[in-house]
């Protein structure tokens, strides 16, 4: 029997190639205590369940090897952050399908088939998604993914489903699965022998847009990255790092940069990267208006820290990438004007909307 067949106008997976689920560990005890039983359900039959241990220094082993000795146990000596984090686990991993899942995410039953599903009828995806709503308020779209991520012409990531800060209600308006730009990093679906292909996360990194600049990779190399509402997790959001503390919006904006300058081609570094650096700095003036310094003071230090990493490395940051295929999920347009000057805070106006 072909691998997929046809009941109920949906087709059905009746080959399971290897998943392992990998999720990253740091300190995180009370998330494992929380949510790893919902992994644990997981009805996939050719599942393996990983926990890497990123230098932890509660007792998140110990409680994992008491109450869960199924689980394979991968452990750092250090916090390597999550890129670093993830490369060292995944090369100690064998499996056609990895899944990078966050440690503050609660999955629902079957959350693995429909992803897997559609990868196996389309062996160009390198990289996929499911939905991923708020664990706080299950009836919203997460920050960290919605359903699905873009990018406008200036490298400014939102969803389908969360434009900045604003958040939608999920009413099934983002039900379609399709090509979008990025992945989310917190529950990312990825074709192992692809990403190493790809070398994995950009370490230098160490957290913060690391999955947008691979799934960027990816479609250079001439894969595809989707999004498979048929699957829905519930993320809890800033178990590291809260919303606006002053190292997360310092390395958003630096690697952000540095994921531009990389994959840019050169006539787009020319005025896109002039362009965004003159953005940036206009977006910091609501958080300026309010008082928040701290807001601004990061964004400064990201900058510093971008230039201190473009003249202290010789390799070919300055030549455009090769090109086998057109990346989807961009705004040809900018998302800072729709979203400041036009008012328009859900994705649906701001990409639907011609003017």
């Amino acid at each position: 029997m072909h691998p997929l067949f046809l009941k109920n106008n949906c087709f059905v997976l009746t080959h399971f190639p290897t998943v392992a689920v990998v999720i990253l560990n740091w300190n995180g005890k009370k998330f494992l205590e929380q949510f790893l039983s919902s992994v644990i359900a997981s009805t996939y039959p050719a599942l393996k369940i990983i926990v890497a241990d990123n230098g932890s220094t509660d007792d998140s082993v110990a409680f994992l090897k008491t109450h869960y000795p199924a689980v394979i146990v991968l452990q750092n000596k250090t916090n390597e952050g999550f890129a670093k984090g993830y490369n060292t686990a995944l090369k100690q991993v064998e499996a056609a399908y990895s899944i990078l899942l966050n440690s503050d995410v609660e999955v629902t039953p079957g959350w693995i088939e429909p992803v897997i599903d559609l990868m196996e009828r389309n062996k160009s995806i390198g990289a996929c998604q499911p939905k991923i709503r708020s664990w706080h308020d299950k009836r919203m779209f997460e920050y960290a993914g919605a359903s699905g991520g873009w990018i406008d012409r200036f490298g400014y990531a939102f969803c389908r489903g969360r434009v900045f800060n604003v958040l939608e209600e999920d009413k099934g308006q983002y039900e379609d699965a399709g090509p979008v730009f990025w992945a989310s990093g917190c529950a990312l679906f990825v074709r192992t022998a692809v990403y190493h292909e790809l070398n994995g996360l950009d370490e230098y990194f160490f957290a913060h847009q690391e999955e947008i600049d691979l799934c960027w990779r990816m479609q250079l190399s001439g894969h595809v990255v989707f999004v498979c509402p048929q699957s829905t997790v519930y993320h809890v959001g800033g178990g590291s790092l809260p919303q606006g503390s002053p190292r997360k919006v310092f390395l958003n904006y630096r690697n952000s940069l540095i994921m531009l300058t990389k994959n840019y081609t050169l006539r787009e570094k020319l005025w896109k990267l002039p362009a965004r650096l003159v953005l940036d700095g206009i977006s910091v003036l609501p958080p300026l208006l309010k008082g928040d310094w701290k807001y601004m003071a990061a964004v400064l230090k990201a900058h510093f820290s971008y230039y201190s990493w473009l003249f202290s490395k010789k390799d070919r940051r300055f030549f455009p990438p090769g090109r086998s295929a057109s990346p989807g999920g961009i705004y040809q347009g900018s998302v800072i004007w729709q979203f400041f000057i036009k008012k328009r805070r859900y994705f649906s106006e701001i990409v639907d909307n011609k003017r």
